[in-house]
């Protein structure tokens, strides 16, 4: 007697199991119809892309490869900042470049050009890697050497790889995104440890007292060693000292 209540409750369940089923099967297309579509593919995926970013690769690393010793001044290209920021980048570029340092910018305007000046009115060599934009960012005139890229991961690879120093001018979110791109690949090991210069205590001040205080000592989000990885500094003579003692060939 339960035997057989048992075996029909099981077909009983059985052929439930297989009605809803059926009913999902039924109503699943057009219930993802009746969704909206949030994300899609692209309808042509451009495989041969690839080789548009082979070659800026490979162009890039071939005129980064014809430097010696070098450093890249990163900042804003508006020329918001006031008239001190753009004169200690000349300066600071022009100091280098007499001590044998390629000076490597993105190529473009503000503090971008007052470095490129710098090293080009002293004769030294002035590089620019800029990257092609729908609001076109022009080359500034003080360039030996010039690459425009069309991907911006692409450029970032040969800022990052290009120099011995990397000196930080007050800027937007392209020169915040380049230092935290330079500090992560130095705290993960993935390039050796170069000195990190930041130019200019009023302006980056409130972010490393951010860093220190919400990401290090709130959340412990990173080592206290990291925030050793760079260096603040307020004046050409301080920046000039810091990098010709501290830079490795």
């Amino acid at each position: 007697m339960n035997d057989d209540l048992l075996r029909r409750d099981t077909q009983d369940a059985g052929e439930r199991l297989a009605q809803v089923v059926h009913e999902g099967q039924r109503t699943m297309p057009e219930a993802i119809e009746d969704r909206p579509l949030l994300v899609c593919k692209p309808h042509k995926i451009e495989s041969w892309r690839i080789f548009k970013i082979m070659s800026e690769f490979v162009e890039g690393f071939d005129l980064l490869r014809r430097q010696g010793l070098a450093v890249t001044f990163f900042g804003s290209a508006r020329e918001t900042f006031g008239g001190d920021i753009y004169k200690n980048a000349n300066e600071l570029a022009g100091r280098l470049a007499k001590k044998g340092f390629a000076v490597i910018t993105g190529g473009s305007s503000g503090i971008m050009q007052a470095a490129n000046k710098g090293a080009f009115e002293v004769g030294g060599d002035s590089i620019g890697l800029n990257i092609r934009l729908q609001d076109e960012q022009k080359y500034n005139p003080y360039l030996t050497e010039k690459f425009i890229f069309d991907h911006f991961f692409v450029r970032k690879v040969m800022l990052a790889y290009a120099s011995e120093v990397y000196v930080y001018f007050p800027g937007g979110f392209g020169t915040l995104d380049e230092f935290f791109e330079m500090v992560t690949l130095v705290q993960t090991k993935k390039i050796r440890k170069v000195p990190i210069v930041l130019f200019g205590k009023k302006y980056w001040e409130p972010l490393l007292a951010f860093i220190e205080k919400t990401l290090l000592k709130e959340y412990s989000a990173i080592n206290k060693e990291d925030t050793e990885l760079y260096t603040v500094v307020d004046s050409v003579d301080e920046a000039f000292e810091y990098i010709t003692a501290n830079v490795v060939c």
